[in-house]
């Protein structure tokens, strides 16, 4: 099979999906220099788009191409770096267990967390024949979706079910953006998004540049998921939060559960995402390595979509591209001249600010879009980064306190009721209080009350961002609307900690048998990049249980 790389053709000629395929076979033919007797057949691999001349977007593919006579090509093609052969993206284990191993054996491994990383750590387990129990804090993904609604609708925080902590992850409640700029020689993400697909994802995710799902579709997806484990021998429990992890001469045991049960193992793998901060506490405490990590703080900034989609389409904008493209996004970057960076973070088409918290009387922002990307409102992080050299030294928990502050501070100038603290664009920009809201109409619930966002964030973080977006504006027009609103606190950017592991066996540099996985751990940052973290380790997981 071979790979043929940027094959381009005008949106203009295209449905909403896809060109016809007599349009792709015909510029395949073409680009071979091939009779139509000899393409045998054809699939799109990547579709990106190319938007940079407004008034003629072009799309680009990736095709893989079955022809006859395909060694005579490759040597007619062999210095064209667009046409070589096929690379194998199929997913092949690493190790598997036979079907000896019983249920209730210490041997099984335990993977704590049910996010995209323990999801996928546990799938690949569970594939591989070594039956995973897994442990998630909150509950399963209906249920925690209506305790999420019960903060949003009601004000009423649980600390145990809520955006951040239940089965699916922070990444059930946002854009369900699928892409990375992760390294991934072995094709991990392709399994991730074919096992997206067979749970119920659209299956343009496997070829389009920037795949997304949305929260509707990831909780039907979710469960499906977690169904094809208990099917494969595997045991989710839910509302299991562990409190203690034995060990015994720096290797792991097994871990203790706030009911108290004991569940002994030697292969633990800890994928608790960003915010499991008495986790974190924990394990600290048990002298597990753990260091201060980098991450961003700010606040989310909303824009009508309609504005966006002006702004990056230009003189296509109409109701025939928004049907093709679907709403527009952007990503932004400053630096600033006081040595910081000002980046946009999760950026959400189409999309809602939604509140998320976990923890009683803070106020936490992030982004969430549904698949139809559909909302009045776009949004997105609009954050500084930080580091613990510079912003919160001396102690590996620092930057958890540091978030806390923040998000403490930004209860209060909300009004103390989980409303956050928000300020319009161009109040902002002339450091002036807010009153009322003119254009554009915040999306966040429980509510905004509006204020001066001086006090919310340190001096240096207001200062960048302030700085910031006039200088975004001049590549996103109107991005300085004087309507838009800004709301605050995003802190959850990243986990501020990083378990440190060994880089070939994945185990924790002080900890055997303790696998540190996923975002929480430090090593990922989005559903997709957690989800192939949680390949790798369970790849890891699998490779130390046959090596027994």
């Amino acid at each position: 099979m071979l790979r043929i790389t940027e094959i381009k053709l005008p949106i203009a000629l295209a449905d909403t999906l896809k060109h016809q395929d007599d349009q792709i076979r015909a510029a395949i033919l073409k680009r071979l220099e091939i009779p139509e007797s000899e393409l045998i057949s054809f699939e799109i691999f990547k579709r990106g788009v190319d938007a940079r001349k407004s008034h003629a977007i072009l799309y680009v593919y990736n095709l893989d191409v079955t022809v006859k006579n395909e060694a005579k090509l490759l040597a007619r093609f062999k210095k064209d770096p667009h046409v070589k052969p096929a690379p194998d993206t199929n997913y092949h284990f690493v190790a598997t267990q036979p079907n000896t191993l019983q249920t209730g054996s210490a041997a099984r491994p335990v993977v704590v967390g049910f996010g995209p990383a323990g999801i996928f750590a546990a799938l690949i387990l569970a594939q591989a024949g070594f039956k995973p129990i897994v442990l998630e804090r909150g509950k399963e993904v209906r249920k925690r979706t209506k305790d999420t609604w019960g903060l949003w609708r009601k004000r009423e925080l649980n600390p145990e079910s809520n955006v951040q902590f239940g089965e699916g992850g922070a990444g059930t409640f946002s854009d369900g953006k699928l892409y990375s700029q992760i390294k991934d020689t072995k094709h991990y993400s392709r399994k991730v998004l074919q096992e997206f697909v067979k749970a119920g994802a659209p299956e343009e995710i496997l070829y389009v540049s920037h795949p997304h799902i949305g929260t509707f579709r990831l909780v039907g997806m979710v469960e499906d998921m977690r169904n094809t484990i208990i099917s494969l021998g595997g045991e989710i429990r839910f509302e299991s939060r562990v409190t203690d992890i034995a060990i015994e001469h720096q290797q792991v045991q097994g871990v203790t559960l706030h009911t108290g049960e004991f569940i002994a193992t030697q292969h633990l793998v800890l994928a608790v995402g960003h915010s499991a901060r008495d986790t974190f506490e924990m394990v600290h405490a048990k002298g597990i390595y753990v260091e201060a990590k980098p991450f961003s703080i700010g606040f989310r900034i909303e824009h009508p979509q309609s504005l966006i989609d002006r702004a990056r389409y230009g003189k296509s904008y109409s109701d025939d591209i928004l049907q093709k493209l679907g709403a527009a996004d952007y990503k932004l970057v400053h630096h600033a001249s006081n040595g910081r960076s000002v980046y946009s973070f999760c950026m959400c088409p189409g999309g809602t600010v939604v509140a998320a918290a976990s923890e009683p009387n803070r106020v936490v922002t992030n982004g969430m879009s549904q698949y139809s990307r559909n909302e009045r409102n776009a949004n997105a992080g609009i954050v500084v980064g930080i580091t613990p050299e510079v912003d919160y030294p001396g102690h590996p928990l620092a930057g958890v306190e540091f978030q806390r502050q923040l998000e403490s501070q930004a209860y209060v100038v909300g009004g103390s009721n989980y409303s956050a603290p928000g300020q319009l664009i161009g109040d902002f920009l002339a450091n002036r209080p807010s009153t009322q809201f003119g254009e554009v109409t915040p999306s966040y619930t429980p509510g905004v009350h509006l204020t001066n966002l001086d006090s919310v964030l340190p001096e240096f973080a207001i200062s960048a961002i302030r700085e910031a977006i006039p200088a975004f504006a001049k590549q996103v027009p109107g991005f300085d609307l004087a309507d838009g609103v800004l709301t605050g606190v995003e802190t959850r950017t990243s986990s501020p900690i990083r378990i440190k592991r060994d880089d070939d066996t994945l185990q924790s540099i002080n900890t055997k048998g303790l696998f540190p996985c996923g975002e929480g751990a430090g090593y990922a940052g989005g559903i997709l990049s957690a989800a192939v973290d949680g390949i790798k380790v369970a790849e890891a997981v699998s490779l130390s249980l046959t090596s027994i």
